[in-house]
C-alpha cells in the first residue's frame, strides 16, 4: 500500500465517523484549541458533563434510600478524558471495554441517562447484565461496549484479543481499553500490552491516573511518577500524555491516538492526569487518607469549573442560560428516574437462565457409540485428525497456544502437528509463555463475531495453567454474567495426567478444581473415538469447553479405536465400556483402562462381573446413566486418577446417595492419588497413583462388604 493510498484510506475513515456523529463534528480543526471550536460542539460536551455529573452526585441517594446503586465509584475529576473516550469510540466499527468508574464515558458513547439509572439500581431491563452484575459495570453489547468483570484491568486482554481478530478480518476499528492507573500493577496488562505490540494490533489503553488505588497512593504501586512511563521499552508502542481533567487536552490525545493505531496498526498508551474528587466509592471514606489540604486542590481542578469558564469566556451561555441548561438537566434526570423506578426487578426463577449455553446438538450418534469395523487409530492421531477436519471445515476456526506452531511441530506432543503448515500462520500460532494471556486473547477474539471457534493449548501441562485461572474464571462468567449476550465459543485443551514420569508441573491432573465453576463444560475422554468426538463436539458447540487429555494415553495402544468419520459425541452422555451385573467402576481418563484390567482379573479369577462406565463428560454429567448401573448392580467403586481427598469423585459419590442410595448394597468406596504431589521417581509416582492393583484391592473388599 503506497503512502498515497493509506492517507486516503484514513481520510475516508475520518469523514465517516464524522457523518456518523460519534466523533468530532463535521469540518471539526485537525487540533482544538480553545478558539476553534465550535459554539455548538461546546455545548454538546458541556451538557454531557452536567447530566453526567448530576448522576454521579445523585447515585449515592439510591443508596440511601435503599433503592439500589450499592456500589458506586464516582468519576468526577475524570470528566476530560471520559468525555472523550465517549465522543470517539465508533459503535459501528470500535469495541470499547469500560471500567467501574466510566460512567461519562458510556454516557459520551451514547448511552441514556434511563439506561445509566437502569444499571445503576440493577433492574431486570438494565441493558448491561439485567442486574446479574453489580452496579457501575456499564455496557451496551449491541453497539459493541463490552460487559468486563469487577477484576481490575482484565479486560485489557479481550481488548487485544479482539484487535487481533480486527486485523485477521482487515476490519478498519480500534479497540479502546479503559482503566485506573493502579489496575496496570497487574501482570496480565502487562501481558496484554507485550502481546499487542508484538503482534502490532490497534489497541489504545486509556490510563486514568487519579493517584490512587482506593487508598494506596500511586508511590506504593510504581516507582514512576507517570505510570505509563513503565512500558517506554516496548516496541511499536506509542505513549501520549493529556490533563484528562481538560476536556480540548483529552479530544487531542484521543484523537491522536485512534488516528495513530488505525494507520499503523500499532497500540497507543493514553496517559490521562485526573484527579479524584470523591472517595474511591461508597464504601470508602477517603478523608481517613487524604487531608483538607489536598482535597481542597482537587476540588479546585474540577474539570466543571474549567469548562464554565470557557463557557463564559467565549460568550457560549450566559448566565440565564446556564441556570436553563441546569434546569433542563434537571429535568431529564426526573424523567427518566420515573421510568427506572418502575422497571422489573430480576427474576429469582431465571438464576438459572444462561448459565452456558445449547451445544451443538451431536445427533449423528445419539448416545455415542458406533460400528467396530474399520482400522483402529491412536487417541493423538484422533486429536489431530479431528482438529484438521473442523479447521478445514470452518474457515473461521483458530488455534494457539505456547509452542504449537513450528513446521513439523505441534505442542510438547505433537498434537497439533503439521496444522500450520496446512492452514497458515494467520490460523495457527505461537503465543508467549503467559497463559493468562492465552485465555484472555480467546475471550477477546470471540468477541468480534460469533461465528468464530478459538481452540487453545492453555498450558503446555495441566499443571502450568494456574496463572491462566482469573481468565478462566471470567470464560465461565460471560454468558451468566451478561445475560446471555455474550459467550466466548474457545475450547480449552490441556495434557493432563500422570503415569508418565513427569512429577511436579507435568503429572498432576486437576478437574477437581476447575469443575467448580458454573458456565464451562468439562469432558476427559479415555479413548480415540471419544476424544475425536468430544472434540469435534466441542469445537461446534457455543460457549466454552475444558477438554482434558490423559497425555499418557496419546499412544497408548489400549486406548486405540475405529473412529468413524465425522464422528461427534454429545456431551453428557456415559458409556458402558464393560458390562456388568455384581459392582459399578464409574471412572474417567487414565483410570478407565486400570478399572477395565481390574475387572477382567476379577472374572477371570473370582468369577464376578463388574461393568466400568466412563462418565467422558464431568460437565454435564450423565447422572441417569449413572443411576442405571447402581440399580443393575448394587455397589459402586468410584475411581479417578485425582486424590481422594476433594476429587471430583466426591460429587459422584454424592449423587449417587442423593439418587441411588435405596438401590445400594454397600457403601459407595473411592480409589484416586493419594494426598500428596505427583512425585518423579517411578517409586514415588507407583505408590501414589492409582493402580489396577489397587482398583482390584477395593473392588473385591466392596463385594465382600
Amino acid at each position: 500500500m503506497t503512502d498515497k493510498t493509506a492517507k486516503k484510506q484514513v481520510k475516508k475513515k475520518s469523514n465517516r465517523i464524522q457523518e456518523n456523529g460519534l466523533a468530532n463534528e463535521a469540518g471539526a480543526p485537525q487540533k482544538y484549541t480553545a478558539d476553534n471550536i465550535k459554539p455548538e460542539t461546546y455545548k454538546k460536551w458541556y451538557e454531557l458533563m452536567l447530566i453526567g455529573r448530576k448522576i454521579d452526585d445523585k447515585a449515592p441517594n439510591y443508596l440511601k434510600q435503599a433503592l439500589g446503586w450499592s456500589y458506586h465509584a464516582p468519576y468526577a475529576g475524570h470528566d476530560g478524558i471520559q468525555l472523550a473516550i465517549g465522543q470517539v469510540f465508533d459503535k459501528k466499527t470500535d469495541h470499547l471495554f469500560p471500567y467501574y468508574r466510566d460512567m461519562l464515558t458510556v454516557l459520551s458513547a451514547g448511552l441514556t441517562p434511563g439506561e445509566i439509572l437502569l444499571n445503576g439500581l440493577s433492574k431486570a431491563t438494565d441493558i448491561a447484565s439485567g442486574g446479574r452484575h453489580m452496579s457501575n459495570h456499564f455496557a451496551k453489547p449491541e453497539w459493541n461496549i463490552h460487559n468486563v468483570s469487577s477484576s481490575t484491568g482484565n479486560h485489557t486482554l479481550h481488548a487485544v484479543g479482539v484487535a487481533r481478530a480486527m486485523k485477521r478480518y482487515g476490519h478498519k476499528g480500534v479497540a479502546i481499553s479503559s482503566q485506573g492507573e493502579s489496575s496496570v500493577s497487574e501482570g496480565y496488562v502487562y501481558e496484554a500490552i507485550n502481546g499487542a505490540s508484538r503482534e502490532q494490533l490497534p489497541v489504545i489503553f486509556v490510563f486514568q491516573d487519579n493517584g490512587y488505588g482506593i487508598s494506596v497512593p500511586k508511590r506504593d504501586q510504581t516507582a514512576n511518577r507517570k505510570t505509563a512511563d513503565n512500558f517506554r521499552g516496548f516496541k511499536n508502542l506509542r505513549i501520549i500524555h493529556c490533563d484528562g481533567k481538560d476536556v480540548i487536552s483529552s479530544m487531542n490525545a484521543m484523537h491522536e491516538a485512534k488516528k495513530h493505531a488505525l494507520e499503523t496498526s500499532q497500540p497507543v498508551i493514553v496517559h490521562a492526569s485526573v484527579v479524584r474528587i470523591g472517595s474511591h466509592s461508597n464504601s470508602d471514606r477517603h478523608d481517613l487518607y487524604r487531608d483538607e489540604r489536598e482535597l481542597d486542590c482537587v476540588k479546585a481542578h474540577d474539570p466543571m469549573t474549567k469548562i464554565r469558564r470557557l463557557l463564559s469566556k467565549y460568550n457560549i451561555y450566559n448566565e440565564k442560560e446556564l441556570e436553563e441548561v441546569e434546569k433542563n438537566a434537571g429535568k431529564l434526570l426526573a424523567e427518566a428516574h420515573k421510568k427506572v423506578i418502575k422497571a422489573p426487578d430480576p427474576d429469582p426463577g431465571s438464576i438459572h437462565d444462561f448459565v452456558i449455553p445449547e451445544p451443538y446438538p451431536a445427533d449423528k450418534y445419539p448416545d455415542g457409540t458406533h460400528s467396530e469395523e474399520g482400522d483402529k487409530k491412536k487417541l493423538i492421531t484422533a486429536l489431530n485428525e479431528t482438529l484438521k477436519a473442523e479447521f478445514r471445515k470452518n474457515p473461521d476456526t483458530f488455534l494457539w497456544g505456547q509452542d504449537v506452531a513450528y513446521k513439523e511441530k505441534g505442542g510438547i506432543f505433537n498434537v497439533t502437528k503439521g496444522m500450520q503448515k496446512e492452514f497458515g500462520p494467520d490460523r495457527i500460532f505461537n503465543a508467549p509463555i503467559a497463559e493468562d494471556f492465552i485465555v484472555g486473547t480467546a475471550n477477546g477474539m470471540s468477541r468480534f463475531n460469533e461465528k468464530i471457534r478459538i481452540v487453545i493449548e492453555g498450558a503446555e501441562f495441566a499443571d502450568y495453567f494456574w496463572p491462566a485461572m482469573e481468565q478462566y474464571v471470567e470464560l465461565t462468567h460471560d454468558y451468566w454474567r451478561s445475560n446471555g449476550q455474550f459467550s466466548p465459543n474457545v475450547t480449552i485443551r490441556l495434557a493432563s495426567g500422570g503415569y508418565i514420569g513427569g512429577g511436579l508441573y507435568h503429572s498432576q491432573t486437576t478437574e477437581a478444581a476447575l469443575s467448580t465453576f458454573p458456565g464451562i463444560r468439562v469432558v476427559y475422554p479415555s479413548f480415540a473415538d471419544d476424544a475425536a468426538g468430544l472434540l469435534r463436539t466441542s469445537i461446534r458447540s457455543k460457549g466454552p469447553t475444558l477438554f482434558l487429555e490423559p497425555k499418557a494415553l496419546y499412544n497408548a495402544k489400549a486406548a486405540e479405536t475405529v473412529i468413524p468419520e465425522d464422528f461427534e459425541v454429545p456431551f453428557g452422555k456415559a458409556r458402558i465400556r464393560r458390562e456388568g451385573s455384581d459392582l459399578t467402576i464409574v471412572t474417567y481418563g487414565n483410570t478407565t483402562h486400570l478399572s477395565i484390567k481390574a475387572a477382567e482379573e476379577i472374572a477371570k479369577e473370582n468369577g464376578k462381573s463388574i461393568e466400568v462406565l466412563d462418565i467422558r463428560s464431568l460437565i454435564p454429567l450423565d447422572t441417569d446413566a449413572i443411576i442405571r448401573s447402581v440399580k443393575k448392580t448394587a455397589r459402586v467403586l468410584v475411581v479417578h486418577e485425582d486424590k481422594v481427598f476433594a476429587g471430583f469423585g466426591g460429587e459422584l459419590v454424592s449423587q449417587i446417595n442423593e439418587y441411588g442410595f435405596e438401590f445400594l448394597d454397600a457403601p459407595v468406596r473411592r480409589v484416586g492419588s493419594e494426598f500428596t504431589p505427583v512425585g518423579f521417581h517411578k517409586n514415588l509416582e507407583a505408590a501414589i497413583l492409582p493402580s489396577a492393583g489397587k482398583i482390584k484391592k477395593a473392588a473385591l473388599e466392596l463385594l465382600d462388604y
